[in-house]
């Protein structure tokens, strides 16, 4: 889940408010992460102790509204990961000068070479583990190098220069919208990580999901502070890249297309899987048929990309404003289970303080939906 959502939309909105906010963007990043574990506490905990995936509960609270679930993340996945593959190619791009469509296709090859093999869910768990820790630990050199005034980000990540609910709504949407809310808890339920008994360890691996996601955040964000508050002009067509370039040089540029390499690759893999999951049973589905099936949607994202050519940034935007708008159905199921099926929680007693506070967090959901719909729109027809 973590590194799902550490795409290239996220580093692309982390640019863009750092330079908008300045430290003031701290504290959109702060309550972000307050909301975020609200409602993933939730949604995880709903679908761990019922060890049904999402789809699954939509239908058993509403018949075909799980289908109708799975249609709207079968869209949105396949143009999230279109908007993936693309990045993927620009990140090789940035890091060794070569097409970005040769680049994509280098890296959705690799993505397949995991799906198709004989341990696919382990080779999956290892290889977005490596890259995640390596987004980190080269974005922190970034952060080292480009010396960030930390004590004005601390300031405003509790007394803020300037409120903008739009970088929270964004932030929210990038981090829990669309298919990635539900990676971790759906993989956790193929791991056999399920029942009443596994609440704490589904509250902790939800908890320290968006935790790792935020220190991610907070890494990309004080990298690019530190660059923006020494007065450099940045590129306005690539802001972080030309953030790490200015703080490291030629070589904290090739970096960053490392970095972007890595969030497009890690987003393509649990994009995928996600999407998948939600097309299949997870009783009747082997391991081995969910890889190939995950191969598949990558090697469609891959052609759709190649045969379409629209530039990247533009397939990023839209597929951020589609997941908006898909967000609230599915936490909206999850919360319904939560408060009126126990039935499906096999006698589990949910938390009603829980239950309130995800409830809270989903009508900010649908402010977040109403604000994606005009900005698709746009992209449509524009």
């Amino acid at each position: 889940m973590a590194t799902s959502s550490i795409g290239p939309g996220f580093i692309t909105q982390t640019a863009t408010f750092t330079v908008q906010l300045g430290a003031a963007f701290a504290f959109a990043i702060v309550v972000s992460i307050l909301v975020d574990i609200a409602v993933q506490t939730n949604v995880w905990r709903v679908i761990g102790v019922s060890g049904l995936r999402a789809q699954e509960l939509g239908n058993a609270s509403l018949p075909g509204l799980g289908y109708f679930m799975a249609g709207l993340l079968l869209v949105g996945g396949l143009v999230f990961n279109i908007g993936n593959v693309s990045g993927a190619g620009l990140g090789m791009n940035i890091m060794l000068d070569i097409d970005p469509k040769v680049g994509a296709v280098v890296l959705a090859l690799l993505a397949l070479g995991i799906f198709l093999s004989k341990k696919a869910g382990l080779a999956m768990d290892r290889v977005v583990v490596l890259l995640g820790a390596l987004m980190i630990l080269l974005t922190l050199y970034v952060a080292v190098t480009s010396g960030p005034p930390v004590g004005a980000a601390l300031k405003n990540s509790v007394i803020p220069d300037e409120f903008s609910a739009l970088a929270i709504t964004t932030l929210i949407g990038g981090t829990i919208g669309g298919y990635i809310i539900y990676a971790g808890a759906h993989r956790l339920l193929d791991a056999g990580v399920s029942g009443p008994s596994r609440v704490r360890e589904l509250t902790n691996s939800a908890v320290l999901g968006i935790l790792v996601t935020g220190v991610m955040r907070v890494i990309l964000f004080l990298a690019i502070l530190g660059v923006v508050h020494a007065g450099t002009a940045l590129d306005p067509d690539n802001l972080a890249a030309s953030a790490f370039e200015a703080a490291a040089g030629n070589f904290g540029y090739r970096l960053f297309g490392v970095v972007f390499a890595a969030a497009a690759l890690t987003s393509v893999i649990g994009c995928s899987y996600t999407t998948v999951t939600f097309l299949t049973s997870s009783k009747k589905t082997t391991p081995r048929l969910t890889g190939f099936l995950v191969a598949g949607f990558i090697l469609l994202s891959l052609v759709l990309y190649l045969l379409i050519g629209t530039a990247p940034q533009t397939l990023l935007v839209f597929a951020g404003a589609f997941n908006g708008i898909l967000l609230p159905v599915g936490i909206g199921v999850i919360m319904w289970v939560a408060w009126r099926r126990r039935d499906l929680l096999n006698g589990y007693d949910y938390p009603k303080w829980l239950a309130a506070l995800g409830t809270a967090a989903w009508v900010l959901t649908i402010y977040l939906a109403i604000n994606s719909i005009q900005p698709a729109i746009d992209l449509i027809t524009g």
